[in-house]
């Protein structure tokens, strides 16, 4: 280590005040042991003042040992230190507190060779215009934090200052420069062609590398750089370098507050006019088009963004769609000089796949006419991400309105269907109006289904998972499949032989499976096959597609082919969104694909899609392997339930029923008391804890509606069970039964009974919770 100092190590400001203090105490210990001989004091007295004495030069070796074990751990940690960074790459110094230097290491030396000063400040001074500012900073967090660091912006690029705190006091300080890390400001020093950021006054406020080595010198305006202003851009223009003066194609691109920027070629001696190769040199997309949108020509990269071969008889207009109002009237605004210099976003109109582009128009002078620049920019990932936000806002909004039909609709489907029932059991077969209530009662059924269907888009809807087996499953919906397809479709099944077992609702993976052939089939009007194929895979390694991860692990697949039109490229990605279809008017209501994505999500599966054109489309379901302990379990309950003993009949036990829907009251009393239940009504909670009130009153099982003004069910019910603990209850709601109280404590001895329910469902419920 070598110090300004010729201090072979850094000083640790760990000084050493035991010296004192042991001089000290051996004095006081010498005056106590000769005081009786100089006072003549008794023997008593001697004694005591002797062995006092002896104590303190015991107290003194013990303090010498420390201090010798403290200095030679000082000289290891400084042998150490100097170990450390003595052959450091990066100019390392030790500080004290005031910034003055106790050591610096080799290339500290040989980067700072010319200063000569003994302080931090004074050394840096030539690579920061205000280093003692940046060291106070720096140090001063360092005492708080131990450490700091800070990346500075200099003349010469950035440069890492780092500082640590040392024991002791003293500051431990790296001086690293980052010559090859880019600013932001200074990124157009990567571009290969010479560039120059000019002010609204012609100042040269940055010229890049290439710009530098071309002009042979640095510049400060621009009328010192061109012998002639204003600067043409898409013209020549004749520069003065420090070499003579040359012949430059330049291209102007306008930048805000201001400020532009100016691109540059120079061009050969018999190179005279602005060609096709100047503009292919460009390092960005450019298109040049004249002021009704017709392409004049374009560079190579632009036109592999717009994917195309030529421009020959292009119209702007023709790739590109979305600007909100005429094209023709964005062109001739700007052709004029009244257009702002905003940048567009636009969606072009390739079929291969969707790309948007960020498109700014320049007007510019070529030979007498007006042409325009128009400077492409891929903004493809940029879109996506804000269609992914906006579609999450719409798919939550549309998600709570679905909830909250679907609790309208099924309180009025429950008030139906339930007074439906009653009527049934007043009529027989031979009734004339019996075929009348049967058709009721179906087309109830068929709107819960749609309403179902909601709730499984917005993945609000409560399923009822049992351990499946999906060939079992596709084995016992083929009959069906087959009636669905008709005769020009052909349906092939193929199973895995060594077949996991997954956990879902049964009813709605066959829901999932049918809507997915359906469109199977709608795909291929002219006939074909719809193969569906099972398998059990191991995932290694997480899967990711389309923005989703698949985690590793077991997993079954389903997947659904076809050999029909398929989907193109652009319209692939919003298969999922709701409500849209590629069906014909009146032929489909988009809500298919959402509906099958949100009963797999809410299975805790992934579905995903791959089309070709006119070759076919493949959905794939990956669904997570049951566990073997879920299975078991599962088994076991089954085996519990057929070994349940017949439940007793009705007719026992009060009932209080608390619903604010009047008709599906009426409905719900009418249905328990027929069955012999003695029923209280109450029309909100308040009402029943009052009625509660009575200790004499004894109540088996409450019947609640979950969502109501005022109190909710549960709240309502939590309060009543501090008194009632062993009263049942059964939770009815049109809602999920996951949508509600999700942060709240579960009820104990609790069902969920969604709505619409039946008659035959309700009081078996209540029979089940009483018995």
């Amino acid at each position: 280590m070598n110090g300004r100092h010729a201090s072979p190590v850094p000083q640790l400001r760990v000084y050493t005040p035991e010296h004192a203090r042991l001089a000290a105490v051996l004095l006081l210990s010498g005056m106590v042991i000769t005081a009786p001989w100089l006072f003549q004091t008794p023997e008593w007295i001697t004694r005591g003042l002797v062995a006092v004495g002896l104590t303190l030069i015991a107290v003194a070796l013990m303090m010498l040992v420390q201090a010798r074990t403290r200095l030679r751990a000082r000289s290891m940690a400084a042998a150490l230190l100097t170990g450390f960074i003595d052959k450091d790459a990066t100019a390392t110094f030790v500080c004290d507190d005031d910034g003055m230097i106790h050591a610096s290491n080799g290339a500290a030396l040989k980067r700072f060779a010319d200063a000569d000063t003994e302080t931090l400040a004074g050394t840096l001074r030539s690579i920061l215009a205000n280093p003692s500012a940046v060291l106070f900073r720096l140090q001063s967090r360092a005492r708080v934090d131990g450490a700091a660091r800070e990346d500075i912006v200099t003349r010469r690029g950035h440069v890492r200052l780092a500082v640590h705190q040392m024991q002791g006091g003293s500051f431990l300080w790296r001086v690293e420069e980052i010559t090859d890390r880019p600013t932001t400001s200074r990124g157009a020093d990567a571009v290969p062609i010479p560039m120059l950021t000019v002010g609204r006054t012609g100042a040269v406020l940055f010229m890049n590398e290439a710009a530098r080595s071309l002009i042979g010198e640095r510049v400060k305006s621009t009328d010192r750089l061109f012998t002639s202003l204003p600067v043409l851009s898409g013209q020549i223009n004749t520069m003065s370098t420090k070499s003579g003066l040359i012949e430059v194609l330049v291209c102007e691109k306008n930048r805000s507050q201001g400020r532009s920027e100016l691109y540059f070629l120079q061009l050969a001696d018999n190179e005279t006019s602005v060609g096709q190769a100047s503009l292919e040199s460009l390092p960005v997309p450019f298109v040049k088009v004249d002021p009704k949108g017709t392409l004049l020509s374009a560079n190579k990269l632009g036109m592999h963004l717009l994917g195309i071969s030529s421009c020959g008889n292009l119209n702007i207009g023709q790739l590109m769609d979305g600007l909100g109002r005429p094209m023709s009237d964005w062109l001739r605004d700007t052709a004029d000089g009244q257009a702002s210099h905003k940048s567009e976003f636009l969606r072009l109109t390739r079929r291969d796949k969707e790309v948007f582009v960020q498109v700014t128009l320049t007007r510019v002078i070529e030979e007498g006419e007006t042409v325009l620049i128009a400077v492409l920019n891929d903004a493809t990932e940029l879109k996506t991400l804000e269609a992914q936000f906006v579609q999450s806002q719409k798919m939550q909004a549309i998600g709570q309105l679905a909830g909250g039909v679907a609790h309208d609709f099924n309180n009025l489907l429950t008030a139906i269907s339930g007074h439906c029932d009653l009527l049934l059991l007043r009529h027989d077969q031979g009734d004339q109006d019996f075929g009348d209530l049967i058709q009721i009662h179906e087309n109830a059924n068929r709107a819960a289904a749609l309403v179902s269907q909601l709730l499984a888009f917005s993945r609000k809807q409560t399923l009822q998972p049992e351990v499946l087996d999906v060939r079992d499953t596709l084995s016992d919906l083929t009959h069906l499949l087959n009636r669905l397809v008709g005769e020009k479709v052909t349906l092939t099944l193929s199973h895995d032989p060594v077949m996991r077992s997954i956990r879902a609702d049964k009813r709605q993976l066959e829901q999932v499976l049918m809507n997915l052939v359906v469109n199977a089939r709608d795909a291929m009007p002219q006939g074909g096959e719809i193969r569906i194929e099972t398998e059990a895979v191991v995932l290694d390694q997480p899967l990711e597609r389309n923005r989703a991860v698949v985690p590793a692990g077991d997993w079954v697949t389903v997947k659904v082919s076809d050999e029909g039109v398929g989907i193109s490229p652009d319209k692939l990605q919003k298969v999922f969104e709701p409500f849209y279809t590629t069906k014909r008017t009146g032929e489909g209501t988009g809500l298919g694909l959402s509906t099958a994505y949100g009963i797999i999500k809410q299975t805790g599966g992934y579905i995903f899609v791959d089309s070709i054109k006119d070759q076919g489309t493949q959905f794939t379901l990956f669904f997570p392997v049951n566990t073997q302990v879920e299975a078991e379990a599962a088994a076991a309950i089954t085996v519990d339930a057929t070994a349940k003993p017949v439940a007793a009949q009705h007719g026992e036990g009060v009932v209080l029923l608390v619903e604010d829907e009047a008709p599906v009251r009426a409905f719900a009393s009418r249905a328990l008391r027929m069955r012999g239940y003695t029923v209280l009504e109450a029309e909100s909670a308040e009402d029943a804890l009052r009625t509660l009130e009575d200790p004499g009153l004894t109540v088996d099982v409450f019947v609640t509606d979950v969502v109501m003004p005022g109190m909710d069910g549960p709240s309502w019910v939590r309060e009543a069970l501090k008194t009632r603990p062993d009263t049942r209850v059964v939770f009815v709601s049109g809602y999920a039964e996951g949508a509600f109280g999700e942060a709240e404590p579960s009820v104990p001895n609790s069902v969920f009974l969604p709505k619409p329910f039946s008659l035959n469902q309700l009081t078996e419920t209540v029979h089940e919770q009483l018995h």
